[in-house]
């Protein structure tokens, strides 16, 4: 008998690859998606595989939305994917961010305590959550001080301690996936990995004279969502709830970043690249860093994309766009 999964979030980064791993593996798959004015944006992530998944439309911030999914879908493993996922904008918008982030999972948690109390719940968790807490051998893991640096990090934090209470308290199956950061051509375009990418082939084509960013000496652990949602899945076969670090174990500053994208192109990004503070964090996180020795331990995961590939497999598809016309809309 097939098993189902609930993916919340399912038409993000993440959620798409998830959906189809799942699918290779012979889940029904269902996926709530949150309504758009633009009908695009919703769903364009998803359209080569609409014909095989199930999509209910709802809202963290509508818990009765959630509820009635749950209830009518009776899943046997939940992904919580939904939130609003960019650091620096949960700065502009730090309400919004702790009610969808952090109050929307624990309404998630009671829905699922009271309607579906068979169900394994895997949580998004973030690496953010760290903050500038570092171990002394400059790695960040399950047992790292968390002191998170954004409101972003703060929801995430405490929708973490949420899911390990009730793990705890009602004895349900509920883990966190602390992830690092994680990338592919279905990033936001808002997101730096792909802001720098879309930006030197901007200027490579004659689009942009200039790429405006942030910071570009903080560090980032970055490696490939399609490795990513593969651990999701094993945390949730795992035979007891837990926690768990998935990172690569390598980090990068955003410079480095610049520096390879801008050579593969045939440019120098000191040509180009120009600093704002309209794009610097109110408090900065220089650097993360993950061990993710108890998932390859425990699990049996590992990363098998490495950063230059994932870097370039980003640059083929974005250049691809720009040839052949056509575009990828922000989200």
């Amino acid at each position: 008998m097939k098993r189902t999964a609930l993916v919340t979030g399912i038409s993000g980064q993440d959620g798409s690859y998830l959906a189809e791993h799942l699918l290779s593996l012979g889940y029904r798959v269902c996926g709530i998606l949150r309504r758009h004015s633009v009908a695009e944006n919703q769903d364009y992530r998803l359209r080569h595989i609409e014909k095989d998944i199930e999509t209910f439309y709802g809202d963290m911030l509508a818990p009765t939305s959630i509820q009635h999914v749950i209830e009518q879908v009776q899943p046997d493993e939940i992904y919580n994917l939904a939130g609003q996922s960019h650091v620096r904008i949960s700065f502009d918008m730090a309400e919004f961010t702790a009610q969808v982030n952090g109050m929307g999972v624990l309404r998630l948690l009671e829905i699922c305590r009271r309607s579906a109390p068979q169900a394994k719940i895997y949580q998004a968790s973030s690496s953010e959550m760290f903050g500038l807490s570092i171990d002394s051998d400059e790695r960040q893991r399950e047992t790292t001080i968390m002191t998170p640096t954004s409101p972003y990090g703060c929801a995430k934090h405490f929708a973490y301690d949420c899911v390990r209470h009730f793990r705890r308290a009602h004895e349900m199956f509920a883990s966190n996936g602390i992830l690092f950061n994680h990338e592919s051509p279905r990033r936001g375009s808002n997101f730096v990995t792909a802001k720098v990418i879309r930006g030197a082939l901007a200027i490579k084509h004659g689009l942009a004279k200039e790429l405006v960013l942030g910071n570009i000496d903080s560090q980032r652990d970055w490696g490939h969502s399609k490795d990513y949602v593969k651990a999701m899945r094993l945390i949730l076969q795992h035979e007891k709830p837990d926690d768990f670090v998935i990172a690569t174990g390598e980090t990068r500053s955003v410079r480095t970043l610049c520096i390879y994208v801008f050579s593969q192109l045939g440019l120098n990004y000191l040509d180009y690249v120009k600093q704002d503070e309209r794009f610097m964090r109110a408090e900065e996180l220089p650097y993360l860093c993950g061990d993710a020795s108890k998932a390859r331990q425990v699990l049996g995961w590992i990363p098998t994309i490495s950063f230059e590939e994932l870097i370039d497999e980003m640059l083929e598809s974005y250049e691809r766009e720009i040839t052949d016309g056509t575009h990828r809309i922000a989200g």
